[in-house]
């Protein structure tokens, strides 16, 4: 285990973080790909149980998380593209910004970017981000998500992770 992360550490600190963006654009792939099964083989709100704790339901969200303003009257639409847009424009600024050897922040963001980016293309696309992954226990529903929506949720976790590990050292 050593020697593999002795080979990362070497690797990253010959590479820029901004190689990292790969991620990125395999998140989106990965979500819009994913997206359009969703689309092709279930109908809105059907519902396939996949696991004793995760169904596939195809739903629209016009709003952010958790569903948030999807019953505003149309506005959030084109505040949700464009604050998808600046803040992945920040990240990738970001990102070019950071100092070789870095390994945790540049894969947190490139997976936020990713993610911001994927659901950024359903807004444009559709007017609304397609989700379909439905986990819940017994009767208790988690709102649906998405690839995008993992993704978003992972970086930011590894954000917080590199945050604390930063202000250990």
């Amino acid at each position: 285990m050593n020697q593999i992360n002795s080979a990362l550490d070497r690797l990253a600190r010959r590479t820029h973080p901004a190689a990292w963006l790969w991620l990125s654009v395999t998140i989106i792939a990965a979500d819009q790909a994913t997206k359009f099964l969703a689309t092709r083989f279930l109908d809105l709100y059907e519902r396939v149980v996949v696991l004793p704790v995760l169904d596939f339901t195809l739903l629209h969200n016009t709003g952010a998380a958790f569903s948030m303003l999807a019953n505003a009257s149309g506005w959030q639409r084109g505040f949700f593209i464009t604050l998808g847009l600046i803040v992945s424009a920040v990240l990738v600024g970001w990102l070019w910004r950071i100092p070789r050897g870095e390994r945790l922040l540049p894969i947190a963001l490139s997976l936020i970017i990713g993610g911001a980016v994927g659901n950024v293309i359903d807004r444009v696309l559709h007017g609304y981000v397609i989700d379909f992954i439905h986990a819940h226990w017994g009767d208790a529903y988690f709102p649906a998500f998405n690839i995008a929506d993992s993704a978003i949720t992972v970086g930011a976790a590894l954000l917080m992770l590199d945050a604390f590990r930063e202000k250990r050292a």
